[in-house]
């Protein structure tokens, strides 16, 4: 994608899909939230999770796949370390993601906090215990990858249900995302940080099982699910997710054109074979040439 074009998709998606979004769901009045419609996101997983694969997978399609022969979607992890190391990171900041919600810190944050480590664990278990099953040895890469899914998935939830519902939660987003992460290859969609099976899925997993798994009693100010026999919540949350996925996707895809329409999105042949970094930054990070 053209740098340019990159940072005005920031300026206008952070603007008319995002901050929209994130007033129907947490704002005063806000017709998603507890004030109108009745979803429950404690953390994000509609506003965050689930926003953001639709806004990949829709960007992937408009921009189109690389033409360098198969990255983005068979290509092997760069650099094994760095991804363990990222994904340590973000399960360290994520306390303060869902934890931080929780406003002060009391009961809510720590509830928060047990219920993210949780389904974190539950969802990197799951993710090598899948892969020692399909390929006969668990990766690194997959049980990165699977804690980052189990995060995604309780970021909704995190402050409304039980440690247990946690790991049945995390153990699901392993599942789910894992078969995601197939359908993504073989339908060769570029998406070269599995944020729709991962992010997407997973945001969308965590909304609809916190209809299931939400408990009073956790959380006055949220809701009884499906588990308590109450399957209303259920269907709001099924409602919440199916509007975010039509605002986000229209939005995101009007948003593409509007920008390829005065300038081009993508850069041309020579400067992708060429590289981005020498092309939009004048910088390298490995001694080579381009000799096409």
């Amino acid at each position: 994608m053209h740098f340019r074009a990159w940072m005005v998709f920031l300026l206008l998606w952070s603007t008319f899909i995002y901050l929209p979004l994130a007033h129907m769901v947490w704002g005063p009045g806000g017709f998603l939230g507890s004030s109108g419609l009745g979803a429950i996101d404690f953390a994000g997983g509609l506003v965050v999770e689930l926003a953001s694969g639709v806004a990949a997978a829709v960007a992937a399609l408009v921009v189109g796949r690389r033409r360098s022969g198969g990255v983005g979607y068979a290509a092997p992890p760069h650099n094994v370390p760095f991804i363990l190391f990222g994904a340590g990171l973000l399960w360290f900041g994520w306390f303060g993601f869902n934890g931080g919600s929780g406003l002060v810190a009391g009961n809510l944050a720590s509830l928060a906090c047990l219920t993210t480590n949780t389904a974190a664990a539950a969802a990197a278990l799951g993710w090598m215990l899948l892969e020692t099953w399909q390929r006969g040895k668990p990766t690194a890469v997959g049980v990165a990858t699977g804690a980052v899914a189990g995060l995604v998935a309780i970021t909704p939830a995190a402050g409304y249900v039980s440690p247990l519902a946690a790991v049945l939660i995390g153990f699901a987003a392993a599942l789910v995302c894992s078969y995601a992460m197939q359908l993504k290859n073989r339908w060769r969609l570029d998406d070269s940080l599995d944020v729709l099976p991962v992010h997407g899925v997973a945001g969308l997993l965590g909304t609809l099982l916190t209809g299931v798994f939400t408990l009073k009693s956790l959380n006055p100010a949220g809701a009884d699910g499906l588990l308590v026999g109450q399957p209303g919540q259920l269907w709001i949350q099924l409602k919440a997710a199916g509007f975010t996925i039509l605002f986000v996707g229209v939005g995101t895809y009007v948003i593409l054109l509007l920008i390829r329409l005065v300038m081009p999105l993508r850069v041309n042949d020579i400067q992708e074979q060429q590289g981005l970094d020498i092309n939009a930054h004048g910088e390298e990070a490995y001694n080579s040439e381009y000799t096409g």
